[in-house]
């Protein structure tokens, strides 16, 4: 196994281990130029995040306000953004294959055009699926001694992390009202149990 997917699903364990309520969102590596995704497919990962976080009633309030943001004004910020990617040959809008980017960029095409914010931005639950509590970069180059991320909300850390021929590092932050040392420790559990796995060994 290569060393990304058991960093990317360390983080996630750390982060379970750690008790949050709010999954992780992972984004993939930034790419040269990708096409911008059908909207119909935006929407269906973003309901997909929703549903964990949501209970029945609340779900089908927020698929009832996105399925109408996709059949409104979403279709025509979306046919705007997308004329506007023709012409921006060194730009891309988004990338990765999750909602947060490319919903992210309708909206701001929105506030850019003074309209009203669609109810889609305005529903409490996408600001609850937009709260990332774990911001992540990968540091694999032998050259960097350090580095890392920051966090993107009060209640979040950053962790960078990183790989060599025999040693991977992890560096974790937060603001002073959190406990990353905690935090830290479960990362270390969640990668000791990932290599016990990997071994055969029995999970502590």
């Amino acid at each position: 196994m290569s060393p990304q997917p058991v960093a990317d699903r360390n983080a996630s364990l750390g982060e379970y281990l750690h008790q949050s309520v709010v999954p992780t969102t992972h984004y993939q590596k930034s790419l040269p130029r990708l096409p911008i995704p059908r909207l119909e497919d935006t929407i269906r990962r973003y309901l997909a995040a929703q549903r964990p976080l949501l209970d029945d009633v609340k779900f089908r309030q927020t698929e009832k306000i996105s399925h109408s943001f996709l059949n409104g004004v979403g279709r025509d910020l979306h046919e705007e953004l997308v004329a506007k990617d023709k012409y921006e040959k060194h730009t891309s809008y988004i990338a990765g294959q999750g909602f947060g980017c490319h919903l992210y960029v309708l909206r701001h095409l929105a506030m850019s055009k003074g309209q009203t914010l669609p109810c889609l931005y305005t529903d409490p639950s996408y600001a609850k699926v937009n709260h990332i509590i774990l911001s992540s970069t990968t540091l694999s180059s032998g050259v960097l001694r350090t580095g890392g991320a920051a966090p993107v909300v009060s209640d979040g850390f950053g962790l960078g992390y990183g790989f060599r021929d025999s040693e991977s590092r992890t560096i974790v932050t937060s603001y002073p009202t959190l406990n990353s040392h905690e935090f830290q420790q479960c990362v270390h559990k969640s990668l000791t149990d990932i290599f016990n796995v990997l071994e055969g060994k029995p999970i502590s």
